[in-house]
């Protein structure tokens, strides 16, 4: 008796089982349709219409238009401490907010972007500079790839 068939023997396999459940996972499920009077029946091998395709039950197919949402780019220029809230409130709603901070004491922008640090560690996002003055902030459903190198500071 060779190894395989112990192998077979020990885990009740043989070749035809085997082969039987392979075809059984490689063929869908037939998908019932109605036939509509005076409409020939479609060939089997032949594309879905797209109607035809809506009417059919979702199962593990999602629609890639219902979970890519528009998103938004906010701009903001604060002039008071006071703002920082709005700006939290545009984080919590999934919107990415830009924050220039060069018309403001710089006093009150350090308050502002330790306000917004906690604001997006609290909602799981990320804080950067991107510019003298100006922060870009994320909430969690928006990725940030790469970085903006301070220019000015590697020149001196």
């Amino acid at each position: 008796m060779s190894i395989k068939n112990k192998f077979e023997k020990w885990f009740y396999l043989d070749e035809e089982e085997a082969a039987a459940q392979e075809a059984e996972v490689r063929q869908p499920a037939p998908v019932k349709q109605e036939r509509k009077p005076g409409k020939p029946a479609p060939m089997k091998n032949a594309p879905m219409p797209k109607q035809s395709r809506e009417n059919q039950p979702a199962g593990n197919i999602v629609s890639l238009q219902s979970v890519q949402k528009s998103s938004k780019v906010v701009l903001l220029e604060p002039r008071v401490y006071a703002e920082a809230q709005d700006i939290s409130e545009h984080l919590m709603n999934k919107r990415a907010v830009i924050v220039n901070l060069q018309r403001i004491d710089r006093d009150q922008g350090v308050r502002i972007v330790d306000f917004l640090s906690g604001s997006v560690y609290a909602l799981n996002g990320d804080i950067q500079r991107i510019g003298t003055d100006i922060f870009l902030c994320v909430p969690e459903n928006v990725e940030v790839n790469g970085s903006i190198s301070d220019y000015m500071n590697e020149r001196n």
